[in-house]
């Protein structure tokens, strides 16, 4: 079995989850840099091979009456590149409100200033990836 692998792509930061072996939970979490969209690239497919991941899930900006913006664009054309990097399956995901969500879940265990910074992405982007998991055991 494959794992699957959910990523909250941004301008700065890029959150990566994983799943364990039986897609059931999130197993690992990590932020990698994504100024330079090349090497966030490079450093997911790398990852995704490392960790024996089938599925890739993207989180995907709408905003909240459903709609698409820029932003949705961005992390489209972002998914299409590491598809055609890795050859895995890509999933696009709504990704609404994970971001408020990882902020509170962050200030309910007193994670502030530097150390939310460095942590926020990663819980959005294992939301992203239990939300997915959730879905597909339905």
């Amino acid at each position: 079995m494959k794992r699957i692998m959910a990523i909250d792509y941004g301008d700065a930061r890029t959150g990566v989850a994983v799943s364990d072996l039986l897609c059931s939970i999130v197993g690992t979490t990590t932020v990698i840099p994504s100024r330079n969209a090349d090497k966030a690239l490079a450093d997911l497919v790398r990852m995704a091979r490392e960790q024996e991941v089938g599925t890739i899930v993207v989180g995907l900006p709408r905003n909240m009456d459903g709609s698409e913006g820029p932003r949705a664009e961005l992390c489209r054309a972002f998914a299409g590149r590491l598809g055609e990097m890795t050859g895995l399956e890509i999933v696009m995901w709504d990704e609404r409100r994970t971001t408020v969500e990882a902020h509170n879940i962050l200030s309910e265990h007193n994670y502030h200033g530097k150390k939310r910074k460095n942590t926020v992405d990663a819980v959005a982007a294992s939301l992203i990836l239990e939300g997915y998991l959730n879905y597909r055991s339905r």
